[in-house]
């Protein structure tokens, strides 16, 4: 059976197992919609939330950002992984203690303001679509380099897919379908970095292969890739080019915008009680470190795996008949470009230009020792995907992980839309437009608006390819939700005098500054040397995030305190068990 037949099994076999659940776990009520009734267990939860977090930019991208700027790509390892710990432990069980349905219903009723909560509505959408952009050109990069379909087929079927589940099943449905999603995501990440790690290292835990020797040499594996690639004109594998100050500032955008992300809270609302939110929050760390502790040697074996095979092989022409050629470069002492290659080449995210006109495909960086050119410029995509192929696997394992790519981003996609569909439904409709609507009512709008996120999200997917790599895409939505949802959401629950005046003038402020920042930066001037203080976009949300922040304490300072009342509720959800009725944030309610 070969690599086609694997990958259409594994994919048909899980869309059915998600499609079949969703129809089992079918939504009946508003509270099944949207929070899966309070009534999922810590465990089933804390796998839900690892799925729902470990997106297409953690599975897909992560690794191949690390692959190519080495030292530099941790700063999306370590910031994503420090900002959960910041949300279980600073927000998660409190926000579950409040009571609420969604981040904008906590914004809303904590700062007694319908304004407030309007705002908080926006931010969420802007946040959840910049988001799910990345998601959906993630599904199109699955598709497109696997079915051999084009990149916005790939994203249309993902849309089908997504749209029957989570329109059908709400979050109830959504939540055992990403537990269903996380153990084919597992499976597909740690098992093509077993098999790779023995061939490389001859050590089965590819967290012990990455620093372990390589095979047959007495040298270790990053000092070998260290030699490799500064041979060929790059900067050392171990260091980066970033400025101090710009890897500080991503860290703290994607740590603190990981806290704010409306997606990630909302499956605290699923479980029943602050201390189960504790519980899941741990499972979640314990499922999420499988994969983040894999991903530094997946992509630094993609790293010389890719070298290895493409760096100075004979190019192959499409028309020509591979087999014939290769055989034929083979037989003179050369080394023809690799199947894989050729395969990926056809989606666009890898392409070679024969600079010098001599069909050798020439790898290098800008300090190259023989002064060649580099010809070859690779997506780092794909090579998460790519690994099994380059390193020869068996079908069924490059199977395996397009059915764990395709559930990455799904999960996440699928998530992202009930906090729009939330948002729109329950925040926009029910609790400012339509007041008197009822849970039937509410129910039928929320569908509908999932099924016209689903929409948007398609089209996004395919824009976002003039963006950038998934995970910048994704680090994007990281900065809006540091810089306009967190100083709201954190203050809100750890500073009682912090009113509805700061709560609106902290989150104009960040969302307004970090997307003008990101878009002037990205379609304007794209020189980074204009960049303000050498922070990128993908870090500038934390600086904004400072300026929020201290909009949001001067603007409550000079302006009235919040009623008593209100002050009394901040109190009372930092102590399980003593939380008044929230009906006098409706009686203080204000535009």
């Amino acid at each position: 059976m070969d690599q086609d037949f694997w990958t259409y099994f594994f994919v048909v076999l899980t869309f059915g197992l998600y499609i079949g659940i969703a129809i089992w776990a079918r939504a009946g009520s508003t509270q099944d919609f949207y929070v899966a009734g309070h009534d999922v267990h810590p465990t089933i939860n804390g796998m839900a939330t690892a799925a729902d977090w470990m997106s297409a930019a953690s599975f897909l991208s992560m690794a191949g950002l690390i692959a190519f700027l080495g030292y530099g790509g941790s700063v999306y390892l370590m910031g994503w992984t420090g900002g959960f710990v910041l949300l279980a432990l600073l927000l998660a069980p409190f926000l579950r203690e409040f009571g609420k349905f969604t981040v904008p219903d906590f914004v809303g009723d904590r700062y007694y303001s319908t304004t407030a909560r309007v705002i908080a509505v926006v931010c969420t959408l802007f946040i959840s679509f910049t988001y799910i952009a990345g998601q959906m050109k993630g599904v199109g990069v699955a598709f497109s380099g696997f079915l051999g379909v084009p990149f916005e087929w790939g994203i249309g079927i993902g849309m089908v897919i997504v749209f029957i589940y989570a329109v059908l099943g709400g979050m109830k449905g959504v939540t055992y379908t990403q537990v269903a999603q996380y153990v084919v995501m597992i499976f597909a990440y740690t098992v093509p970095a077993i098999f790779i790690s023995l061939i490389i290292t001859g050590n089965a835990i590819p967290q012990l292969g990455f620093i372990s020797n390589v095979r047959g040499d007495e040298i270790s594996m990053l000092d070998k890739l260290n030699e490799v690639v500064t041979g060929l004109g790059f900067g050392a594998y171990t260091e980066t080019s970033k400025s101090k100050l710009d890897v500080f500032a991503i860290t703290g955008a994607l740590m603190f915008g990981t806290a704010g992300l409306p997606h990630v809270i909302v499956r605290f609302f699923t479980v029943r009680s602050a201390s189960a939110a504790r519980y899941s929050a741990g499972w979640a760390l314990v499922f999420i470190a499988l994969l983040y502790t894999t991903a530094p040697a997946v992509g630094a074996f993609a790293r010389l795996n890719f070298i290895n095979t493409v760096n100075d092989a004979t190019y192959i022409e499409d028309g020509e008949d591979y087999d014939t050629t290769a055989a034929a470069i083979v037989a003179e002492g050369g080394k023809p470009v690799p199947v894989w290659y050729k395969d990926w080449e056809k989606t666009g995210l890898l392409s070679y230009e024969d600079l010098n006109g001599d069909g050798i495909m020439q790898y290098r960086g800008p300090n190259a020792p023989d002064g060649l050119q580099n010809e070859l410029k690779p997506s780092n995509d794909i090579f998460v995907l790519a690994n099994p192929q380059i390193a020869q696997l068996p079908g069924w394992v490059v199977g395996l992980m397009v059915a764990g790519g395709l559930a990455a981003a799904l999960s996440t996609a699928a998530g992202l839309l009930m906090v729009i569909s939330s948002a729109v439904s329950h925040d926009l409709c029910r609790k400012t437009l339509f007041k008197d609507m009822n849970d039937k009512t509410e129910l039928r709008v929320a569908r509908g608006a999932a099924a016209s996120a689903v929409f948007a999200a398609g089209l996004l997917g395919i824009f976002s390819s003039q963006l950038g790599f998934v995970a910048q895409v994704v680090a994007f939505a990281f900065g809006l939700a540091a810089a306009s949802l967190f100083p709201t959401i954190f203050l809100g629950i750890f500073w009682k005098r912090m009113n509805r005046e700061g709560a609106i003038a902290s989150m104009i402020f960040g969302l307004v500054a970090t997307f003008t920042y990101i878009v002037y930066f990205k379609f304007v001037d794209l020189d980074p040397t204009h960049w303000f203080l050498g922070v990128s976009p993908e870090g500038v949300g934390f600086l904004f995030m400072l300026g929020s922040l201290a909009v949001g304490m001067a603007v409550s300072l000079i302006t009235a305190p919040p009623p008593q009342e209100i002050q009394d509720i901040v109190e009372d959800i930092r102590v399980p068990g003593l939380r008044r009725t929230l009906s006098v944030a409706q009686e203080h309610s204000a535009p």
